[in-house]
C-alpha cells in the first residue's frame, strides 16, 4: 500500500472522528437554544469535514499511484516470463540440434552379428533363449505351483486333495 493511501485512510478516519465532538457541542447547544454556539460548532464540523475531503483527496491519488505500481509490476513479470520462455526455448533448441550433429554416438552392428541375430530369430530357437547363463528356460504350464510354508520351505501339494471352485 502507498504511503499516501495510507495516510489518507487515516487521515480522513481522525477528521471524521474530531468532527463528532463538534456535533454533539451543536445538538446540546440546540436543545438549549444558543444559536451563537451552533453556529461556531458548525464551523468546527465544517472544518473537519473539510479535512475530511482533502484526505479522501490524498487517499485517491495514492490508490491511483499503487495501480500504476500494480500494472508496471504486472507488465515486468509478463516480460520476465516471456524472456525466460524465449530462454527456455532457444536451450531446447540447441539440445536438438546438438542432438542431430555428428557429435552423438552410433551403434553399427557387424556382418557376423546380424547373422547371428537372424539365426536366433529362426522358427525352431523360437523358445529358446540361450543368453540366461546357459539355461533352458522352463515352460510355465508344464511348471507345477508350490507352496511354502512359514518356515520358507516349499511344500508340494497334498497327494489325494481334491480342490473345486465353483463361480
Amino acid at each position: 500500500m502507498h504511503t499516501k493511501t495510507m495516510e489518507g485512510i487515516a487521515g480522513a478516519s481522525m477528521s471524521m472522528k474530531l468532527m463528532n465532538t463538534p456535533l454533539r457541542v451543536y445538538k446540546e447547544a440546540e436543545r438549549r437554544g444558543d444559536t451563537a454556539v451552533m453556529e461556531r460548532a458548525m464551523g468546527y464540523v465544517g472544518d473537519f469535514a473539510d479535512k475530511a475531503k482533502e484526505y479522501q483527496k490524498v487517499t485517491e491519488i495514492g490508490m491511483k499511484e499503487d495501480a500504476k505500481e500494480a500494472r508496471e509490476k504486472a507488465k515486468t513479470e509478463q516480460e520476465n516470463a516471456i524472456r525466460k520462455r524465449r530462454e527456455e526455448r532457444e536451450e531446447l533448441e540447441k539440445r536438438i540440434a546438438e542432438s542431430r550433429n555428428g557429435d552423438t554416438d552410433t551403434v553399427s552392428i557387424s556382418e557376423s552379428g546380424k547373422v547371428a541375430l537372424s539365426e536366433k530369430a529362426s522358427p525352431d530357437q523360437a523358445g529358446k533363449d540361450s543368453s540366461k547363463f546357459g539355461e533352458e528356460p522352463v515352460d510355465a504350464v508344464k511348471r507345477e505351483s508350490v507352496i511354502y510354508t512359514k518356515t520358507g520351505e516349499s511344500a508340494g501339494p497334498e497327494s489325494g486333495a481334491n480342490l473345486s471352485v465353483s463361480v
